[in-house]
């Protein structure tokens, strides 16, 4: 009697690892996508809110602005991605590398309101803010400045 062939091997076939292996891998990946998808969406809002403060204190400095200055000195203003002003007082920029990839700009122009004839000197300017992140918008402001 040939003992070889009774013999019971025990252990897995190489079909039943792989197959074990592929369920684990859709378990794991279920259990993990979301997240990796709440980590992208916290670094989302991160940058939103600092683009959103970098906005408004861009705004502030505006409105602190002499009326007759803004458009001057805010007509097309920019600031390249890294190269963010943070006291314009000194010209001082941010140096905190959580900047590095944040850009803004502005638009300053005259505006004259629906009651306004538009005869005499505007007595308003609109002050537009943008702030990107990687070359994408990602906050906007608007702000009508008056004499």
């Amino acid at each position: 009697m040939n003992y070889e062939l009774q013999t019971k091997h025990k252990g897995f076939s190489l079909a039943e690892a792989m197959l074990a292996t592929a369920i684990l891998s859709i378990a794991a990946a279920g259990v993990l996508v979301p997240f990796t998808t709440g980590a992208k969406l916290r670094a989302e809002g991160i940058h939103r809110t600092l683009a959103a403060r970098l906005a408004s204190d861009l705004v502030e400095q505006i409105v602190n602005t002499d009326f007759d200055q803004i458009t001057t000195q805010y007509g097309a203003y920019s600031e390249a991605q890294g190269h963010l002003i943070m006291d314009f007082q000194t010209g001082a920029e941010f140096s905190d590398p959580i900047y590095a990839n944040f850009s803004r700009d502005a638009t300053c122009a005259y505006v004259y309101v629906p009651q306004e004839t538009g005869d005499g000197d505007a007595k308003f300017v609109l002050a537009t803010v943008r702030v990107y992140y990687k070359a994408s918008e990602v906050a906007a402001i608007n702000r009508l400045v008056s004499k």
